[in-house]
């Protein structure tokens, strides 16, 4: 198919309506062959309509102004597919495509006809045969919502291309397109927009797609709040303030009290080089932003102002900034923990409703259970013992049907039924118990010098996912504790067998028992800490 894009953004290809349209084009590319050709009017000679009707009576099909639009006729007649690309401008189209449109009047005869889709009282019939012909209008407005700002458009469009023969994608807070810090958002629509694509391919945009494609980027409220901030104006006195003062409104603007806990903060950022310190208030009803340090500080950040922009921009990592202590962080670290949570709307991943039967997060106290059984049941009794192994061993994978089973589990579950046939074999059970500590150790330790720790395996679903693995001071903290506890049973191993061989199985009991419950402690205390730590300047060890 052919198609003809028509670019009548001022701003050509860099234009925020131009994103949606490329969007579209990607899935219609993906179901069917196109040659696409777009043209950027903003650079083009198109001159208005002198109204001579020269191109009805002395030129008949050609229009008397020479310029680009003699070209760019030909190519509209040609084309299978139009597709128009703009902004709103005041309501309607910008200047250079409504120039286009007003000279496609040679595309019609000058006789008058009756309509016979309703639109207005009257028309001309078309010179060329336009039944198969397909349109699509893509445009961005910079309003909170496109709905109830393009009646001119529509209105419009039912005459050109007749009334339901074209297709439309409107996008409020068009805008935020061009923000690389609402990437995540943006592009999230960006695909639905691209599903759009593919569904018209196949015949029509569902009302699936159509409905996603109807959903705010964000709130009302949120959308007019960063609007207003991002102007840099005070609302006042019209003067303008500073840049630094204009981008931490926008950014408390995105806070989400939908997700306040319970619990008041108030985020201070001192922009070091700049020698600004403005705080954030966070609480049940929203955000706003204090200038004085009136405030009470839960949460500091020191940061130099460009590393801050980089990091809104998506250009450098925030977690890498914060363990290269290009910025600190003091006081209350679940704030920089949850930052994409306090800080990020509620929206979904994908424009198809997730599966009914999406796995839930894997279970280390499964994993761990596992090996309980053995360490408890075996030196019990090592015949019943090792056959309540293999069995809880055996019913693990339907008792995490519903979760996702991590290599881990795997891993474990082989041990450790290897490990209860070896105890029913040889009848040795504190051997079986002291093997199973070592096995356990080692579990921990080598998966230090994996990508995943084995306790990140498990904890990531608390801080994002697989994106928490990106995240160096997590990774960091998750190797320091697997090799801590592979340490620990490491060790645990020979005490509990020496102490066995000596006749102190009371002792190794209680030894096997408190050492790790020590160790749980340590680790509560330390996955807080350990963070805070190094966010607030302190040194890697790694």
């Amino acid at each position: 198919m052919k198609i003809l894009v028509l670019n009548g953004s001022p701003k050509g290809a860099k234009s925020n309506s131009m994103k949606l349209t490329e969007a579209f084009l990607a899935g219609l590319n993906e179901k069917q062959e196109n040659t696409v050709e777009t043209l950027e009017l903003k650079g083009m000679d198109i001159k208005g309509c002198k109204g001579c009707f020269g191109c009805w009576k002395a030129t008949p099909g050609k229009c008397v102004i020479k310029d680009d639009m003699t070209a760019i006729l030909e190519k509209l007649i040609a084309a299978d597919m139009i597709i128009y690309s703009f902004p709103l401008y005041y309501f309607s189209v910008p200047g250079a495509l409504k120039n286009v449109i007003d000279r496609q009047l040679p595309t019609v005869l000058p006789f008058m006809e009756d309509r016979s889709d309703g639109v207005g009282s009257g028309s001309h019939p078309t010179r060329y045969d336009t039944k198969s012909k397909k349109y699509v209008i893509i445009s961005t407005c910079g309003f909170w919502s496109a709905a109830g700002n393009y009646d001119a458009v529509r209105g419009m469009f039912d005459h050109i291309c007749g009334k339901d023969r074209y297709e439309t994608i409107f996008c409020g807070q068009g805008e935020l397109f061009s923000i690389p810090e609402l990437s995540a958002r943006t592009d999230e629509y960006l695909g639905y927009v691209t599903q759009a694509g593919r569904d018209y391919a196949n015949g029509g945009i569902s009302p699936a797609t159509r409905e996603k494609l109807g959903e705010l980027l964000y709130p009302k409220a949120v959308f007019e709040e960063m609007a207003d901030a991002s102007w840099g104006i005070n609302r006042e006195s019209g003067e303008r303030v500073e840049e630094s003062l204009s981008f931490t409104r926008q950014m408390a603007a995105l806070y989400n009290k939908s997700r306040w806990d319970g619990r008041d903060r108030v985020l201070e950022i001192c922009y070091t080089d700049l020698d600004r310190t403005y705080q954030i208030e966070l609480t049940k009803e929203g955000s706003r932003v204090v200038t004085d340090g009136s405030l009470t500080a839960t949460t500091r950040i020191d940061t130099p102002w460009q590393v801050w922009k980089d990091i809104a921009a998506k250009k450098l990592s925030g977690t890498k900034a914060l363990a290269d202590h290009l910025y600190t962080a003091k006081g209350d670290f679940s704030l920089m923990i949850h930052w994409d949570d306090f800080f990020g709307q509620d929206k979904q991943s994908a424009a198809a409703p997730a599966p009914a039967n999406t796995l839930r997060k894997p279970l280390l106290a499964a994993m761990i259970a596992m090996w309980m059984t053995l360490w408890i049941a075996v030196p019990f009794d090592t015949f019943i013992g090792g056959l309540v192994t293999i069995g809880v061993c055996a019913l693990m994978p339907l008792i995490l049907i519903r979760h996702e089973i991590t290599i881990y589990d795997k891993i474990s579950a082989a041990c450790v039924s290897a490990l209860a046939v070896f105890a029913l074999i040889t009848g040795d059970s504190h051997l079986t118990t002291d093997i199973g500590y070592l096995a356990f150790g080692l579990l921990w330790f080598l998966s230090c010098f994996t990508r995943e720790p084995l306790c990140a395996a498990y904890v990531k679903y608390n801080y994002g996912g697989e994106k928490a693995l990106d995240n160096t001071l997590f990774v960091d903290t998750n190797k320091i504790l697997a090799a801590a506890w592979g340490i620990l049973y490491i060790i645990l191993a020979p005490v509990a067998f020496f102490m066995q061989s000596a006749g102190l199985n009371l002792a190794a009991v209680i030894v096997c028992s408190c050492v790790p419950i020590a160790m749980g402690i340590f680790t509560v205390r330390f996955e807080k800490w350990y963070p805070a730590h190094i966010a607030a300047g302190g040194k890697n060890k790694q």
